[in-house]
């Protein structure tokens, strides 16, 4: 069975290819290489000794998608095609949209056209609504604080349209948290362009020497200690996710949603401490105004997950502060050989 993965060169994606290729799927990769490079293709290739089609192509771009799924079979699609970045969002709302969203609507006209039934969509915490209480349960009330988000939840709403139009089609919306970590072999890893968005980059980074200090945005949120908790799991957990969400969707017709995290709450400067003690390093970090869109904690319940997908979180904090700093130590300047 051959499995598209749009966006595939990126974090995520690359540690799920990995995962698939390892339990026998084919893999296509499709990629603009706007927040990603080919070397880590090359890298996922190293780790599964297997051979990827790599297509270069945009999904805001009808001709590249359609082009695509005409020169190849394709069985299933994990969508991870999306601009991540909160901050950015609030900034230029129609960048996301137009990405975000546009590259959603034309996958799906042309899985429709090509009859290519099943869709796993990466999606994300951010389309709860904040007034809910946590831990968030997937019945929960949705609503967005940012573009990004909005973006997202939009997504999936085009999708289960398309699939109660379409009961062939089976589409699988997985609501992930905060993923950190590397594959452990220390060849793959998250490797952001510019400044990171994202708490454990930016923490490896100083942690390397790239950048002086970390800054920690806001630390008078109503938590334990001021800063933001988000729920971390470890990105090899979060590939296993992807794998069984995938495995369910071929064997389910409808829509259906899934929380992919670990259930526990962890705030910044815990990251930090937690980081600190399993590498035995020093993070020197300096307190920062709020982003705009953040919330103060969140985190999920992934009973459903547990039981219907028979997946769970199994990796420790521990394990995720040590792939990420292996993975950083190992590739001081990224992808990038320097």
């Amino acid at each position: 069975m051959t499995v598209l993965l749009t966006g595939g060169a990126g974090y995520i994606g690359s540690h799920t290819a990995v995962e698939l290729l390892n339990n026998g799927y084919d893999v296509i990769i499709a990629d603009n290489f706007s927040n990603s490079v080919c070397e880590a293709v090359n890298r996922i290739e190293q780790i599964t000794h297997k051979k990827i089609k790599l297509i270069n192509a945009d999904f805001t771009n009808e001709t590249d998608v359609n082009n695509l799924f005409a020169d190849n079979h394709v069985d299933a699609v994990i969508h991870f095609v999306g601009f991540k970045a909160v901050g950015e969002s609030v900034k230029e709302p129609l960048k996301y949209y137009e990405n975000n969203v546009g590259s959603t609507i034309i996958l799906l006209k042309y899985m429709l056209k090509y009859n290519t039934k099943h869709l796993v969509f990466s999606s994300s915490a951010t389309v709860y609504h904040p007034n809910n209480p946590i831990p968030y349960i997937e019945s929960m009330q949705t609503g967005c604080t940012n573009p990004y988000g909005w973006s997202k939840l939009m997504s999936e709403q085009i999708m289960t349209d398309t699939a109660a139009a379409n009961p062939e089609m089976s589409v699988v919306l997985l609501r992930y948290f905060n993923p950190i970590g590397a594959h452990p072999s220390g060849l793959i890893g998250e490797d952001p362009k510019g400044i990171p968005n994202n708490l454990m980059p930016y923490i490896t980074q100083v942690a390397v020497g790239r950048r002086e200090f970390l800054s920690v945005y806001g630390n008078d949120y109503p938590t334990h200690d001021g800063t933001g908790v988000r729920d971390y799991i470890h990105i090899c957990d979060l590939a296993e996710g992807h794998l069984a969400a995938l495995n369910y969707c071929i064997n389910n017709k409808g829509t259906e949603i899934f929380n992919l995290g670990t259930g526990q709450g962890y705030s910044v400067l815990d990251i930090v401490n937690a980081f600190q003690t399993a590498n035995n390093l020093t993070i020197p970090y300096k307190i920062a105004e709020r982003r705009p869109g953040d919330i103060a904690e969140f985190y999920a319940d992934t009973s459903k997950a547990n039981k219907v997908l028979g997946w769970k979180a199994k990796r420790t904090l521990e394990d995720m502060c040590k792939d990420s700093w292996n993975w950083q130590k190992n590739n001081p300047n990224g992808y990038k050989n320097e």
